[in-house]
């Protein structure tokens, strides 16, 4: 068997399923606590059989889906008060904290919204469950991270 390059780095990733190009599972290891190799393959799984948004991916669907890889950058905490202006769309992915509420929303996804830097704050924050305007409040955590996509598109 051949190494893959890149496989024994220790970085998280997020791996999205796609079918038909329509969202099918997506789910990630943030912490470069382990293995790229490793990460991917758990990912992948876990994307097919438990993101609790779908149900989980059948035999028959393989052949309709496509993957993409997103290996994440560490993670930077962006300084309070946030300024929106340091967000650049398409190349910053966001993730935000607050007393055990967090969110990660991948770079890619406020492209393919066609969100400006705050509606992009305000939907990570909204998929925390916090309100909309929560990264602006004290005692809120703002991160950036940039993203290595790969895919079979």
């Amino acid at each position: 068997m051949c190494a893959v390059p890149g496989a024994a780095l220790h970085r998280g990733a997020f791996v999205t399923l796609l079918e038909r190009g329509a969202l099918r599972g997506c789910i990630g290891h943030v912490a470069a606590d382990q293995t790229l190799g490793l990460v991917v393959q758990e990912m992948t799984i876990a994307a097919a059989r438990d993101d609790p948004r779908f149900a989980p991916i059948t035999l028959d669907e393989l052949p309709a889906l496509t993957l993409e890889i997103s290996v994440l950058a560490e993670p930077t905490p962006i300084p309070a008060p946030v300024d929106p202006a340091c967000i650049e769309i398409g190349r910053d992915g966001l993730i935000v904290r607050r007393e055990g509420a967090t969110a990660l929303l991948l770079p890619q996804v406020a492209t393919e919204y066609h969100w400006g830097p705050e509606a992009f704050l305000g939907a990570t924050a909204r998929k925390a469950g916090l309100a909309p305007d929560a990264w602006r409040e004290p005692g809120t955590e703002v991160f950036s991270f940039q993203a290595d996509v790969f895919g079979d598109e």
